[in-house]
Formats: structure tokens, sequence, C-alpha cells
């Protein structure tokens, strides 16, 4: 079998999906993209593909090593997540020659099913307590929201106080076991997160993500000693080299790559073992479509120390179109008692509806980050 073909879609809501073309008529998708950076991260997909062409999809391994070691300069959210989303689409065609799901090629399940989360509040969070309420009572046991509005350095305690007031109407709405996760999405530099983990600990928070930017690591292991609460990040890294030092430290509780961003399959599962090597929890970012949503299912079943899985439905960036459009089977993404079961067709699990892909990569789809400023005219962290 050799790759003969491939193909871009840029679709909406902020999504970029790849179709790869084998002789033998089996095909694979996977999703790389960056939010804010689809046609840059496009650009790069062609130029890693062109090196494939007439090469065996089936020598995975191998293609990760030639994509990522072959150019000399490598690492950095745009190659890797052009690697992440091709990576994906060779496991796809392998696992759909073999007749079996990715999992199983992996080295079979060790869990049917994972837990997942669902957001609440959007960018700036609000009516958190009576959304994650109307989760609860829709079958989830955790949600996700975000912290705060923006920040300078040192900023207000009435902000301080309006982030506890929300984590303490979702904690009094919904009782003492329903699991809150906060992201502190980088918008908190360290003066202020000390602050913050300090005064959310009473709420017995299932982690905070990011307390503060990941250039900032080293800090993470001192805003631990200030509070008992789980510390998660990695969404932001993205190499098993990126998360060495973070994992040495001892200072994360919970690593969160990307399987869009870091690598694809092949790395995210080194990754994921490197961690579970430092007694590390694994809960793989996700806030895009469904191919990315179900390679993290993938890699979800066959990694021990997986806890619970990140998924976009409902999610505020997806006003346009949501993660079940663009596939023809989304009851595999069917959520029970808070659970998703492992898809376990051939290949990621999904049937992509490429007529649609196809109808929806016509649209202008140039989604970018917001770009939001302090009261002073200052750039603020989004």
């Amino acid at each position: 079998m050799k790759i003969t073909n491939y193909e871009t879609f840029a679709v909406p809501p902020r999504w970029l999906f790849l179709k790869v073309e084998t002789d033998e008529g089996v095909s694979g998708w996977g999703e790389p993209v960056i939010e804010g950076r689809a046609a840059t991260v496009e650009a790069a997909v062609h130029e890693l593909m062109d090196s494939l062409i007439g090469s065996d999809p089936f020598r995975i391994e191998d293609a990760w090593e030639k994509m990522y070691r072959s150019g000399f300069y490598r690492g950095g959210p745009i190659l890797m997540s052009a690697i992440a989303g091709i990576d994906q689409a060779l496991w796809d065609i392998k696992g759909k020659a073999l007749g079996q799901p990715v999992y199983e090629l992996m080295g079979g399940a060790v869990r049917d099913s994972i837990k997942v989360y669902s957001w609440v509040g959007g960018d700036r969070p609000s009516n958190v307590g009576e959304a994650a309420l109307e989760r609860k009572n829709a079958g989830f046991t955790a949600i996700k929201m975000n912290a705060t509005e923006e920040l300078q350095m040192i900023d207000s305690y009435e902000k301080i106080q309006e982030v506890v007031e929300r984590v303490k109407a979702i904690r009094e709405a919904c009782g003492p076991y329903f699991g809150i996760a906060v992201d502190f999405h980088g918008r908190v530099h360290k003066p202020m997160a000390k602050v913050l983990a300090k005064e959310l600990e009473p709420y017995n928070l299932m982690f905070i993500e990011e307390p503060v930017l990941p250039e900032n690591n080293e800090e993470l292991g001192k805003i631990g000693q200030l509070s008992k609460t789980p510390i998660a990040t990695g969404e932001r890294m993205f190499t098993r080299w990126d998360f060495k030092k973070l994992l040495e430290s001892g200072d994360a509780d919970v690593i969160q790559p990307d399987l869009s961003h870091a690598g694809g399959i092949t790395e995210c599962k080194k990754i994921a073992s490197m961690a579970e090597a430092y007694d590390v929890a694994v809960a793989f970012h996700c806030p895009l479509g469904p191919i990315a949503l179900a390679a993290c299912l993938q890699v979800d079943a066959t990694v021990y120390n997986a806890f619970i899985q990140e998924q976009s439905l409902g999610i505020h960036y997806n006003a346009s179109n949501d993660l079940l459009d663009y596939v023809k089977n989304p009851e595999v993404f069917e959520y029970e008692n808070g659970m998703v079961k492992i898809p376990s067709l051939p290949g990621l699990g999904v049937e992509v509806n490429e007529e649609l892909v196809r109808e929806k990569a016509k649209e202008t789809t140039n989604w970018h980050n917001p770009v939001w400023r302090h009261e002073d005219g200052s750039i603020a962290e989004w």
C-alpha cells in the first residue's frame, strides 16, 4: 500500500480536516489545527505530506520520525500540529485496512469507556451555576469553566472574589461531589495566581488548569505549596521533550497534551507513558472536532493514567457547526452517566461526512482568537 494523495479542508467553526488516500482505496482522516492559525498549519501539512507521497502508510513510526527529524528545525505548535493530523490519518488508514480500531493496534484497551466533562460559562464566565446544573441534569458528572476575564499582573481582589462566587454557585447548585475544573487559561499571572489558587481551595476542585503560562512552569511548585488542589497543564506543550522537565519537577498532577497539537497519537501515547512513570494523571485536551476527539478516545482506551476526556459538544466556539455535524455515526459520541464508550469501529471509529465537509469547506473560515485589552489599553492574555 502506498500514499497517493491528500486534501485539506478548512471548515467552520475553526477546524482543519485532512484526508489521506492510498492506492488500495483506503483513506484516513486527521485533524491538524491550531485554533486561530489554521491556514499556517495547513501550509505545514502540505509541506510534510509532499514528502510522504509514495511511502507506506503502515510505517507510522518511520513517517513520524521523518517529519520530525528531517526538517532540522523541529517542535512548536505549527509543525507539531501538522504532524499530529497526519499521524492521526495514518493510524486511521492502518486500522481500517486491518479491520481493527486503533486501540487494538496499540496493545488493546485497559477500559471500555471514560469520563467526560462539559464546558460552561464561555470566555468571560457568567451564569455558571445554572449552566452547570443543566449539565448535571443532562447526565454529566463534571464541568470545566474559565476562571476569569482578563487580569492585570496585579489586579483587584474584587475580580478574585467574583471567581470565588462563581465556583461557590456551582458547588451549591450541583452538590459536594460534582467535578469542577477551573481553567486559569494563562490569563492569571503568578502574583494573582497564588491568591486565586488559595481562595479556591475550600471548594474541592477536580483541578486548576494552567495557573500560570507554560513559559512559567517553574512557578507551579510554589503555587502547589499554597493549595492542595491538583494542578493541570500541558495543552501548550508539544513534544515529550517539552514534558520531560515538567514531569521531573513533580509540580504537575495532571498533564493535558492535545492530540491535534502534540504530535498526534504516536507522540501523545509516549507522553502519557512518561507521565505514568511519575504517577501523574492524563486528561487529553480536546476543544476541537470529531476526528480529534475520536483520536483521543482511541488513546484513552490504552492509557492507564487517563481519567477524564475533554470534549467540545455545545462549547461556545461551536455556534456555526458542532461536534456531531461532520460525522455519519454520531452515536459513537453518546454520553451516558457522564461517560462515553470507546469507539470500536475500524480505524479512529468515526465515519466522516465527506459531502458535508466539502460543502462547508467552500465557506470562508477565518477564525482568530479575540484580542483583549486592559482598561489601560495594554494587551491582555486571552
